[in-house]
């Protein structure tokens, strides 16, 4: 009997491991097909990723509201180029918003101190900071605040919102 729960036990653990890594494997099919898109609609946006600290690309966010509004998505982190982890997002917004919509968004982190702080789970957007909307030479002008600079790239919807601000993120070494 003992035999058998232990042969269940590690079975019901393969399987979790296994799910979970085909998980993170499509998140990171999604954010390669993620940077491919937003350098088709922006080639100079390939500076920030050449020259940032780190960045984390966000393929698939939703979000949704109705006054009170939310956003969440699973990402990949590198660090100096290297794929190092998963990220992931939430938000929840008050205000004037009403619909829903799917993107993608990036976050370059201009130095090791901004990039650790995300790793700690210590980056929170502030109100200050908005996304630029990845289109052609829409990164020429673009600057990083407080250290960091956010891309989108619209895929689906319609949303009467568009700020980064609440926007709460968590780190997961791969």
């Amino acid at each position: 009997m003992k035999k058998l729960v232990f042969t269940l036990s590690m079975s019901f653990l393969a399987c979790v491991a296994f799910a979970q890594n085909d998980k993170d494997k499509k998140i990171i099919e999604d954010s390669q097909d993620a940077k491919a898109a937003f350098l088709k609609d922006d080639p100079d946006m390939q500076k920030f990723f050449d020259n940032s600290y780190g960045y984390i690309i966000l393929p698939n966010v939703g979000k949704g509201g109705l006054g009170v509004g939310g956003a969440a998505g699973n990402g990949v982190a590198f660090e100096q180029g290297e794929m190092i982890g998963y990220a992931r997002m939430t938000q929840v917004t008050i205000g004037f918003q009403a619909g829903g919509q799917a993107y993608s968004e990036v976050v370059f982190f201009e130095s090791q101190k901004e990039f650790d702080r995300f790793k700690e789970g210590k980056i929170e957007m502030a109100a200050q900071v908005s996304a630029v909307a990845a289109a052609s030479g829409a990164s020429l002008n673009a600057e990083y605040i407080d250290g960091v600079a956010v891309f989108t790239r619209a895929k689906a919807g319609l949303m009467y919102e568009a700020s980064v601000g609440g926007q709460q993120f968590r780190y997961r070494e791969k």
